[in-house]
């Protein structure tokens, strides 16, 4: 009877190949995360201070993430809005094209906000923020 074996060849080279190919498709781990990206799902909070050009988002509890919106978008904040923010694919929030951000009201009224740039707040940045304007 006739065995059917794969050539040492294949077999040395699928060991080489294969953990390479679990190493780059491993989910990032909460350290490279807390750097650089965040989860939709630990996006706690929103303000929309100064002239509505710009938003700060609470993430967890002690995060804040500034997000630049396209020039004359006059987000304001009131009571019976909200900003909603369509996942589409990764839960990973890490550039501005993660965000695809519209702010609704109950009414049905929406209007799509385009964010230009994302980036996290240093700790002495989110103290020189107003406490009126902060994503609590």
């Amino acid at each position: 009877m006739h065995s059917r074996r794969l050539p040492t060849w294949i077999a040395g080279l699928a060991l080489v190949i294969l953990p390479a190919i679990g190493a780059n498709a491993e989910p990032k781990s909460d350290t490279q995360s807390n750097r650089a990206c965040f989860l939709s799902t630990q996006w706690q909070g929103w303000s929309a201070p100064g002239d509505g050009d710009v938003l700060y988002l609470r993430i967890l509890m002690h995060d804040v993430w500034e997000v630049q919106l396209t020039p004359g978008s006059r987000v304001r904040r009131y009571p019976d809005y909200f900003l909603v923010n369509q996942v589409r694919g990764s839960p990973w929030i890490c550039t501005p094209l993660d965000l695809d951000l519209t702010l609704s009201d109950r009414n049905g009224y929406r209007q799509p906000l385009i964010a230009r740039s994302l980036r996290r707040l240093t700790p002495e940045e989110i103290a020189a923020i107003p406490r009126k304007d902060l994503p609590w």
